[in-house]
């Protein structure tokens, strides 16, 4: 379970995130949306202590992150393409991430042939650097190195930004495969309400840093959605 309490960010006079509580059960595929500037990303980076609380904290599977690194080996993220290293090729930024987390080249070889319809073709075996790939396929990289090592809490922000149609449908699936494991929790920003409810089964809304919103997914959550964020 990832336990929120008492969070708050502030720059300045300004505070860009205020959670008073927040839970999110082991298991949950949990969705993250709001507007530009609602505190999306300044959760997850909070989350993974990238930056520092202005007050509260947050517990990952009984874990303090801002206390100890106990939760890094079960935890995995892609936030933006300055996760990836821009000097390698794919194949070896995969073997450099397996390696980190314990994992062979087989088991990495494994686990890439198990999404090569993701990859389309464009990925491995193209002797490109990171660097050079198109947004897209950045994304596509950085998206499948947090599957390496079976990881218990995954965190994608924006995952479906700058996908063409046909990997935004096929990352849908891969999202939905890794949320049927009772062990995993998938955490998902976005600003699609339509991906993030197909995906999530509780949908989380912000707005200039606070909760206004906690959704259980049901017929109704898409249109309560985009009624609220219509006004």
């Amino acid at each position: 379970m990832i336990q929120v309490e008492k969070l708050s960010k502030s720059y300045g006079q300004g505070k860009v995130l205020d959670i008073e509580s927040l839970q999110i059960p082991e298991g949950q595929s949990f969705g993250l949306v709001g507007n530009n500037g609602a505190g999306k990303t300044t959760f997850f980076s909070l989350l993974l202590d990238l930056i520092e609380p202005t007050t509260g904290h947050i517990t990952n599977r009984g874990t303090r992150v801002d206390q100890s690194e106990d939760w890094k080996p079960f935890t995995s993220a892609f936030i933006d393409e300055s996760f990836l290293i821009g000097y390698l090729t794919a194949e070896e930024y995969f073997y450099f991430i397996g390696d980190l987390r314990g994992q062979t080249k087989a088991d990495v070889d494994a686990l890439l042939a198990k999404y090569s319809e993701f990859f389309n073709g464009e990925i491995l075996n193209s002797k490109k650097y990171l660097r050079d790939l198109s947004k897209g396929n950045m994304k596509k990289v950085g998206i499948i190195a947090t599957l390496i090592g079976s990881p218990k809490v995954v965190i994608l922000d924006e995952p479906f930004a700058n996908l063409d149609p046909t990997t935004v449908n096929r990352l849908k699936k891969v999202i939905r495969e890794l949320s049927q494991d009772p062990t995993v929790t998938v955490l998902v920003s976005s600003h699609d309400l339509v991906h993030t409810v197909e995906v999530c089964d509780r949908i989380v809304a912000l707005n200039k840093g606070q909760v206004v919103r906690d959704i259980q997914k049901s017929s109704e959550t898409l249109r309560e959605l985009e009624e609220f964020f219509a006004v």
